[in-house]
């Protein structure tokens, strides 16, 4: 558990560093998971109105590409910034484990991909087109205007 101070005067620090293995466990994502060290910082304070954890994630993570299939690295800064339930503070200290883990959780990417230009697989023999190009006629009509193909041009009749 991530515990922090909380003080109704002043911002406290905080800083973690945690083993991914054991904070996010196995199968805390659907599409990779996180390697190395978490460095967690930032601190809590009280803005007048409300107590306020703010802060970064530093982590990394490996997973399959999206679109070419292989295995690639992200380095990622997740922030985070969250009012407190005044409830959720017991004995001046406020368990944070769930907001780190909903952060990483949200901060993830709808696509994984190795690169932002990443080409993908050939639709046809499967070759890794970042690799190089293949020789496979990629042509594909659209359904929809497939009927089209069966007029005869003007030169043709």
């Amino acid at each position: 558990m991530l515990k922090v101070q909380i003080s109704r005067g002043a911002a406290l620090p905080f800083e973690f560093i945690l083993s991914a293995q054991n904070f996010c466990g196995d199968n805390f994502l659907a599409n990779g998971e996180f390697i190395g060290d978490i460095k967690i910082s930032g601190e809590t304070y009280n803005d007048g109105l409300n107590i306020v954890a703010r802060g970064k994630i530093n982590c990394k993570k490996i997973f399959n590409c999206d679109r070419c299939l292989t295995e690639a690295t992200q380095n990622q800064t997740l922030n985070f910034d969250e009012e407190i339930n005044p409830a959720d503070i017991i004995d001046e200290t406020l368990d944070i484990t769930e907001l780190i883990k909903d952060t990483l959780v949200a901060g993830q990417p709808i696509q994984n991909l190795c690169k932002a230009d990443c080409k993908g697989l050939c639709p046809v023999c499967g070759k890794n087109l970042n690799d190089g190009v293949c020789n496979c006629n990629r042509f594909c009509v659209d359904p929809r205007l497939a009927p089209l193909l069966n007029f005869k041009s003007i030169e043709e009749v």
